[in-house]
């Protein structure tokens, strides 16, 4: 199943028109490396990803996991949540802009004012029922009409019947 979610997933990146899918699976079922082979794809064609996760522990649990693996093909990945000040912020966020990170992973930061992508590409709402849509929609907009990939293993039924009425394609795990 997770190689038929890449394949899928690769396939409409390729695709002039923006995705917007549902990545649903149980805890366990391979969801993460999922997405991370959807960034890696999107970096390969230049674009920038960002990854949106509910909360700074699951964001650091997915920036850890990426981190280890992006090193071997030279991707670089940053980390952005609400705690980071001063500096720190400013350099990660000059670098965002310029285009120097290639997956930024954080929580409801990635949205702020401040925040600037030099091409945005690729959208990856991890437990998306946890978000607005004005969060989800904020996040878009800081790219030219990325392609969203949103994960849940328990969706809402709103994204349920949006998926049933063809506004979101549906890849299970």
């Amino acid at each position: 199943d997770q190689k038929k979610a890449i394949l899928d997933i690769e396939l409409d990146l390729k695709n002039e028109y923006q995705q917007i899918r549902l990545l649903q699976g149980d805890v366990g079922s391979g969801k993460t490396v999922v997405m991370f082979y959807s960034a890696l794809i999107a970096v390969e064609a230049c674009f920038q990803v960002a990854i949106m996760c509910p909360t700074e522990i699951l964001a650091m649990q997915h920036f850890t996991f990426f981190k280890n693996i992006a090193e071997k093909f030279n991707v670089k990945i940053g980390f952005l949540s609400g705690k980071d000040k001063g500096k720190k912020r400013e350099l990660l966020l000059q670098l965002l802009k310029n285009g120097e990170i290639d997956i930024i992973i954080g929580t409801h930061s990635l949205f702020q004012k401040d925040v600037f992508f030099k091409n945005l590409g690729l959208v990856i709402i991890d437990e998306q029922h946890r978000f607005g849509v004005m969060q989800r929609i904020h996040l878009l907009e800081k790219g030219s009409k990325p392609h969203l990939i949103i994960a849940s293993a328990t969706p809402i039924p709103r994204t349920l019947s949006l998926a049933m009425y063809g506004d979101i394609k549906i890849t299970e795990i």
